[in-house]
């Protein structure tokens, strides 16, 4: 796809010519700092983040009264609120990023060749990592600790509903790196509003070697269409849970409402449940009553209303829809088959479930959906890098190149081929 071409003021164009450059310089630092520096630079802002808890709660109150103001719909407002536990939850990250093996300078694969070199594979640093993200305040301090642990340099631009906070968060790891003797170019948080600087990051390749989007469907599709610096992409979480007819239904019920009720505005909650026809009924005695105790609205197919008669009529959009809110699309179909077949028209390759007794069919279900993350009796709502043992995530790829999933330290990294000889020559 040609980008569009997009003018940038001067003053937004020098500003990141700036930026850019400090982050360029920053990232030879950081891609040969050894890594006790880089851990006891991750504990320190996880100390800082824990000790300016109250200004950091205090920010984020600024924010969601203003988010408030110009009705952010409740999902971003889900996803933009932060709690004691949510501040915690950053801090504990970046201490579980510096407990994770480094994987930089790895060397794998070295095998001898007949001519007499030596041939393997090193995994080094992408370079300066841009994220461009809505809403998600945490991401500031994930995306900061995965990018150091991984030894890249980082410029992240959240959005302007997220102001206060991501400015009160990133002055903690601006403290940290300084804690540590790292450059302040290392992780770099814009603390501009001006949608302006997202179209110069997206047009600094000669400072960003990889650009990360995290948000809606708007902001993934502008990021795509003008980024002329490559894109780990994650475009919609269309997850579905499928119940299959060997399922035991007290572990369905649990799942498929977990799944959907733990929390709407996240990427891996459900938005389609599937029921295998023979324990539909069953199934849906079970769930409508505590759906609708949650306020879960729901679509279903004309079977599911058999059942379910006030249940709105799905239409065909319900199927595509990733509705990041208490709305749930309910279809009842007559075979795996047919549950995988939906899946793969209408899914959109994040996080997908199959909940069975059955070895065989979530053997099939695991090899055939083409998601980047299946699961066999589990809740979709596992799609986190925290929870993968990743210590935090810089976003789900749902892209087939490079990296897929949950984007860690190693999706950070790429190899490249290292050759030792001894004087050798090639005949």
């Amino acid at each position: 796809m040609m980008s569009k071409v997009v003018s940038i003021p001067q003053e937004i164009r020098e500003s990141m010519d700036t930026t850019g450059q400090e982050a360029r310089d920053a990232a030879q630092v950081i891609a040969r700092a050894p890594t006790g520096t880089k851990n006891r630079a991750l504990q320190a802002m996880a100390q800082r983040i824990e000790n300016d808890r109250d200004r950091i709660l205090e920010s984020n109150a600024a924010d969601l009264e203003a988010a408030n103001r110009t009705g952010l719909s409740s999902a971003l407002l889900d996803r933009l609120e932060l709690t004691p536990e949510r501040v915690s939850a950053m801090a504990e990250g970046l201490h579980q990023i510096a407990s994770l093996p480094d994987p930089v300078g790895e060397i794998s694969d070295m095998n001898p060749r007949p001519s007499g070199i030596t041939v393997g594979r090193m995994r080094v640093p992408l370079g300066v990592i841009g994220i461009i993200y809505e809403s998600r305040p945490n991401v500031t301090a994930d995306a900061a600790g995965l990018c150091l642990k991984s030894g890249n340099a980082a410029i992240l631009r959240g959005g302007s509903e997220a102001l206060h906070s991501n400015g009160a968060i990133g002055d903690c790891l601006a403290r940290g790196l300084a804690d540590a003797g790292l450059p302040q170019g290392v992780i770099q948080v814009l603390k501009t509003t001006d949608r302006a600087a997202v179209s110069a990051m997206l047009d600094s390749p000669h400072y960003l070697d990889v650009i990360v989007p995290r948000g809606g469907r708007g902001l993934i599709e502008k990021v795509s269409a003008e980024s002329q610096v490559p894109v780990i992409r994650h475009l919609d979480g269309n997850c579905h849970v499928f119940v299959d007819d060997d399922a035991d239904l007290d572990k369905a019920v649990e799942i498929a409402f977990n799944a959907k009720c733990r929390r709407y505005g996240v990427c891996g909650a459900m938005e389609t449940l599937l029921l295998a026809s023979s324990v539909a009924a069953g199934v849906l005695e079970r769930l409508v009553p505590r759906y609708r105790e949650a306020g879960v609205e729901l679509r279903g197919c004309g079977r599911t209303r058999e059942i379910v008669p006030e249940c709105t009529g799905a239409t065909e959009s319900d199927w595509e829809t990733e509705y990041l809110a208490p709305v749930l699309a309910v279809r009842i179909v007559d075979s795996l088959d047919e549950a995988i077949a939906h899946i793969g028209r209408y899914g959109s390759g994040h996080t997908d479930a199959i909940v069975t007794n059955d070895l065989s069919r979530s053997q099939r279900f695991v090899r055939e959906v083409d998601s980047s993350s299946v699961m066999v009796n589990a809740s979709t709502q596992f799609a986190d890098g925290f929870e993968y043992g990743l210590g935090a995530e810089i976003g789900i790829s749902t892209d087939k190149l490079h990296v897929r999933g949950p984007v860690g330290l190693e999706g950070l990294t790429i190899q490249k081929y290292i050759v030792y000889g001894d004087g050798t020559i090639r005949s």
